[in-house]
């Protein structure tokens, strides 16, 4: 078949799908008896928005097929796609699938704006089906560089957080709390002013509240931030309670240690800040300064030439 007959069948299935998926959307909801039942059945469900209810619903239904072709196949990828998504503040049941789907989604996206940039500029011919390919893979990785990047800030955030959060939990401690109404204690306080360490703090609260192991519960904290001094933290307070060491003490030397390692990240950042400055000096601020200085001897010179 030539790509005259392709073009309009693909044209129609591309226009059938839209509209199938347009009234899908509209009349797939749920009847209004159906939802009070499941309100009914789960209380939580009595105060949330149906907009948002029945989009969130929606993307959930259709998270499973649409991630099913890219799967992981081993237990092993499967966890270590948990902790990275852990990793950026996504701890969600559903995280990994929904994550997956928006690959997917970004995937046709991307391939439906590389197609169209094709057809406008090249047509269907070898360049188009490349620029289609490009657009299609830029829309597959680009869920992949967000989640890095909101990972590595959120793991910035908590190591600058930590050693306040330490310095308050070693007075609470001290002042003969236990380590767990520390821990809540310190998460009700510094929750406006570190927010993603309290909030895995919280986390671990409500975890040994709901009877979890506290040595578990440290051990998944740790894992969820993926900050090394963190693990180390989680490590000197799972060694301290083992052989009934004092908590105050392997608290006060961690943060002293964190501490003296913020500084000297700082110092180092600071001394790198001559070299990152030559570059905006030598394109935008010398080029000024010399137009400046030479350009009047520059237009006297011309000026005598032109005269002689």
């Amino acid at each position: 078949m030539s790509m005259t007959t392709l073009l309009p069948l693909a044209i129609f299935g591309a226009i059938t799908f839209g509209v199938w998926a347009i009234l899908s959307m509209f009349t797939g909801g749920e009847s209004r008896a159906a939802s009070r039942l499941n309100e009914l059945k789960d209380p939580r469900k009595r105060n949330a928005d149906p907009q948002e209810n029945s989009v969130g619903s929606m993307l959930k239904m259709a998270a499973p097929a649409l991630s099913k072709a890219i799967q992981p196949k081993t237990e092993l990828e499967q966890n270590e796609l948990k902790i990275r998504l852990s990793n950026a503040g996504f701890h969600s049941p559903h995280a990994a699938t929904l994550f997956l789907a928006i690959k997917m989604i970004s995937l046709f996206a991307g391939a439906v704006v590389g197609g169209a940039v094709a057809a406008f500029t090249t047509g269907l011919n070898t360049d188009g089906f490349l620029r289609l390919g490009i657009g299609a893979g830029l829309g597959f990785y680009l869920p992949e560089l967000v989640l890095t990047v909101l990972k590595k800030t959120r793991q910035e955030a908590i190591f600058l957080q930590t050693p306040d959060v330490l310095d308050l939990l070693v007075v609470c401690v001290e002042a003969g709390l236990g380590l767990d109404i520390a821990l809540r204690r310190v998460a009700e306080e510094l929750v406006e002013g570190a927010p993603e360490i309290c909030g895995e703090i919280s986390l671990c609260n409500l975890q040994m509240q709901m009877g979890r192991p506290r040595r578990e519960v440290l051990h998944d904290f740790g894992i969820r931030t993926g900050v090394d001094d963190v693990k180390a933290l989680v490590g000197v307070l799972i060694q301290a309670e083992k052989f009934g060491g004092s908590v105050g003490s392997a608290l006060r030397v961690q943060s002293d240690s964190m501490r003296v390692k913020r500084r000297q990240m700082a110092e180092e950042k600071a001394q790198q800040t001559a070299v990152k400055m030559i570059f905006p000096l030598v394109l935008f601020i010398f080029p000024g300064i010399f137009v400046v200085l030479v350009g009047p001897a520059a237009i006297m010179m011309i000026r005598q030439l032109l005269t002689d």
